[in-house]
């Protein structure tokens, strides 16, 4: 079959190939998975068997679609693992949800909140933050001590501030 006989054949059939891709697949890869058809079909165009290239196409087409659900199902399971799980919020986020806790949350220092965290969230031991944060129990506890009494002032002084509105 040579090129100009391929053309004519792709033209003659690319309505009944089209169709049968729409009852099968969305609409919107009918486009692709008809130029898949077609590409596979050319190189094998040799292999085509004469007077019922219609059914050989259709035949090319039913391995065509078969990969592409393949590959989507593929893809689903793919994406359905990396899809963040729904669950509670985490006690972080439901303390900053309250605005002055936020404000008072955001005005201490990153070390601060770290401590605090580890401690509050994480309810880490003040052993376990000495192995995490790399120092002394005893800095863990005068650390956390001093963050926790600074977000209790801070907190103090939004309510107050808020108070006074």
């Amino acid at each position: 079959m040579n090129t100009e006989e391929f053309s004519a054949l792709y033209r003659e059939h690319l309505p009944a190939l089209s169709k049968y891709l729409v009852r099968r697949v969305p609409v919107d890869v009918v486009e692709d998975l008809a130029s898949d058809i077609i590409e596979i079909a050319w190189r094998k165009r040799k292999q085509a068997p004469e007077g019922k290239e219609l059914a050989w196409l259709y035949k090319i087409a039913g391995y065509v679609v078969a990969n592409y659900r393949t590959k989507t199902n593929n893809r689903n399971r793919i994406l359905a693992l990396l899809i963040e799980p729904q669950s509670a919020p985490s006690a972080e986020a439901v303390a900053l949800g309250d605005q002055d806790l936020g404000i008072a949350w955001a005005q201490l220092k990153p070390s601060e909140q770290q401590l605090i965290s580890l401690s509050s969230f994480e309810e880490l031991s003040v052993s376990e933050i000495a192995v995490v944060l790399k120092i002394s129990s005893n800095a863990v506890s005068i650390r956390l001590h001093r963050a926790k009494t600074k977000l209790q002032d801070l907190l103090e002084l939004q309510l107050g501030e808020e108070n006074e509105r």
